[in-house]
């Protein structure tokens, strides 16, 4: 989840909630885990009343969230991290004209090979039947919320709607997504490339199939235990210097290499058969997982239309 911060009124108890070491430090012992007061205040060497208060000011700010569990013969008040991002947006003239963004649900693919494991599911039910790629083509696939694959592709299309004359700066995409194992494994890598256009960006290594230690935090209640719960949220950014992954180069793609002239753009998720690992691949979608976001294309406009 993105929170996309300005100077409304209704953001300052975030701007309030950041200006604090103790609350920073909170924020990153929750980053990979939920944890409950107790546990915080023994790692911060604080008395839990002041945690307390630390963590209500974040809670009022929707930074953290929290939900209660029972454990060891007790009620233990659990408490994991909401937002993956902050966007602070300054006050810029035209600042709507300089980014286009536009979101593509999971089951909006336009073309698809895979092999079992595999299967579908809405945010209220399974769509047909595990393990049979028949259901890829079910009308409806296009509610997918979430979707996963042991080997092959997924791909998707969306219009590119960049006017004549118009000169990109940057490209983004933005998912969540993980390994897909038989069940749930703390290590199961996988080799996941990216193709833009029928560019490859580059290749990154999904660690796991995430969810042995908590369920998905957007997860609904009803999907199963055992299976998919939660993925990385990762952001691919494509500019003239080349193709990265969270600030870590992929590859020397560049702008120039993708074909943005095309009439439509091009996404392929692919984990090949020949690949080192092959791990599977799972697409998390708003409504599952840790980050209630679909994929998200961000295009950075320049203002200058010969940059």
């Amino acid at each position: 989840m993105i929170i996309k911060a300005n100077g409304e009124p209704k953001y300052i108890p975030i701007y309030e909630a950041l200006a604090s070491e103790v609350r920073w430090k909170i924020m990153n012992l929750i980053a990979d885990r939920e944890m409950n007061v107790k546990d915080i205040a023994n790692r911060l060497e604080l008395s839990p009343s002041i945690v307390t208060m630390h963590i209500r000011k974040l809670e009022q700010a929707g930074l953290i969230g929290s939900h209660r569990v029972r454990l060891r013969g007790g009620t233990h008040k659990m408490c994991f991290l909401q937002p993956q991002n902050i966007e602070i947006e300054l006050p810029f003239t035209n600042q709507s004209a300089k980014l286009k963004e536009q979101s593509i649900s999971v089951g909006h693919y336009t073309a698809f090979e895979v092999h079992p494991t595999c299967g579908l599911g809405t945010r209220e039910k399974e769509i047909g039947v595990w393990d049979d790629p028949r259901y890829f083509l079910d009308p409806e696939r296009v509610n997918a919320a979430i979707l996963w694959f042991g080997c092959g592709y997924v791909e998707y299309k969306k219009p590119n709607y960049l006017l004549d004359g118009q000169s990109v700066g940057a490209i983004e995409i933005s998912m969540e997504m993980a390994s897909e194992a038989p069940g749930l494994r703390d290590y199961w890598p996988s080799d996941i490339e990216f193709t833009f256009n029928g560019i490859s960006l580059g290749t990154w290594t999904s660690p796991a199939d995430f969810g042995r230690a908590a369920r998905g935090r957007f997860t609904p209640e009803w999907w199963h235990r055992n299976v998919n719960q939660y993925g990385l949220l990762k952001t691919i950014r494509i500019d003239s210097s080349g193709t990265f992954m969270d600030d870590e180069q992929m590859s020397e793609v560049t702008l120039e290499d993708i074909k943005l002239w095309e009439p439509f753009w091009t996404l392929r998720f692919t984990v090949d058969e020949r690949a080192v690992n092959v791990g599977g691949l799972t697409l998390y979608g708003s409504g599952f997982g840790n980050h209630d976001q679909d994929i998200v294309i961000r295009v950075y406009m320049n203002d200058n239309p010969n940059e």
